[in-house]
C-alpha cells in the first residue's frame, strides 16, 4: 500500500492541527480545530471524514500523530485504526533513536517539541543552534543543536492564559482582543491592557532569547511558530523567522526520516 497521502495530526491543549502531505513531503491541505477532550473515537473519525470531504482531499494511506493531551491522542489513534485502517506512528523520544534528548528525564519531553526539532532543521544551514519559540497554551522555547540534539528549553505561560488569569482576578477589567496598540503609553483601559499584555509579552520573549543566547557557545537562529506568533511579529526583535507550519511540517519530516521506513 502506498504511504501517501500522509495524514499528520498535532494535538495541542487548545488546538489540533491536521495536514495532508504528498510524496514530496509538501503539505497540500491543513486544518486547525479546537481540541475537545470529550470527543470519542467515532466522533473524531466523523470529524476527520468531514474535513477531508469538505476539502475534496484524498483518503490518507498513512498517519503520524503527536499529542500532548494523552486521552485525545489515544482516541485519535483508535479512530484511525477503526475507521481508516491506519496504524499511526506516535511520536515519543523512545521511538526516535537518532534524536539526542539532553534532559534529566529524556522521556519527559513533549511530542510537539520533538516535532519542532525536525521543523527547525531547514533554518540551521549556517547555525550550530536554533531556538524555536512556540506560542501556544504555554509558550515553549526549544533549544536545538545540530545533529538532532534537544538541548533543553524554557516554559512560560501563554499570552492568552496570562490575559484570562488577569481578567478572572480583576472583575472590573474588560476582556480585550490581544492586538498591539499604536503606542506603549495607554490613554484608556483597553489601550493600557493591550500595551501590557502584547508589548510586555514581546519584551519577555526577547529577554529570554537573549539569556538563552548568552548561555550557548555559538549564535542561534530563532524561529517563531504557533497561534500568537503573528501578533508579535515585528515586535520581537530577536526573532529571525516566522513559520506557521513548522510543527506540522516537522511532524511530516520526522515520519519520513525514520530508519527503515
Amino acid at each position: 500500500m502506498p504511504a501517501f497521502p500522509l495524514l499528520a495530526v498535532d494535538i495541542g491543549n487548545t488546538s489540533t492541527v491536521l495536514g495532508l502531505a504528498d510524496e514530496s513531503l509538501t503539505l497540500t491541505h491543513s486544518w486547525r480545530i479546537r481540541t475537545n477532550r470529550e470527543e470519542l473515537p467515532d466522533d473524531l473519525a466523523l470529524e476527520l471524514h468531514s474535513l477531508l470531504s469538505m476539502s475534496g482531499a484524498p483518503r490518507p494511506h498513512a498517519a503520524v500523530l503527536s499529542s500532548v493531551a494523552p486521552p485525545v491522542g489515544e482516541n485519535y489513534a483508535l479512530a484511525l485504526r477503526k475507521h481508516f485502517g491506519l496504524e499511526p506512528f506516535t511520536v515519543s523520544a523512545a521511538n526516535l533513536p537518532d534524536v539526542r534528548v539532553e534532559l534529566d528525564q529524556p522521556d519527559a519531553v513533549g511530542a510537539d517539541r520533538l516535532c519542532n526539532l525536525f521543523g527547525a532543521e531547514r533554518y540551521m544551514a549556517e547555525h550550530e543552534f536554533a531556538v524555536v519559540v512556540d506560542f501556544g497554551t504555554s509558550t515553549n522555547f526549544d533549544v536545538i543543536g545540530r545533529g538532532r540534539r534537544f538541548i533543553g528549553g524554557v516554559l512560560a505561560t501563554g499570552a492568552q492564559v496570562s490575559a484570562d488569569a488577569l481578567f478572572a482576578r480583576a472583575a472590573k477589567l474588560p476582556r480585550i482582543t490581544l492586538t498591539a496598540p499604536g503606542s506603549a503609553i495607554g490613554k484608556n483601559t483597553t489601550h493600557a491592557l493591550q500595551s501590557g499584555l502584547v508589548f510586555g509579552y514581546a519584551e519577555m520573549v526577547d529577554g529570554l532569547l537573549r539569556r538563552i543566547q548568552a548561555e550557548l557557545p555559538g549564535p542561534a537562529v530563532n524561529i517563531a511558530t504557533g497561534g500568537f506568533s503573528r501578533t508579535v511579529q515585528g515586535l520581537c526583535r530577536e526573532i529571525h523567522h516566522y513559520d506557521d507550519t513548522l510543527t506540522l511540517r516537522g511532524l511530516v519530516e520526522m515520519w519520513a526520516s525514520r530508519p527503515g521506513r
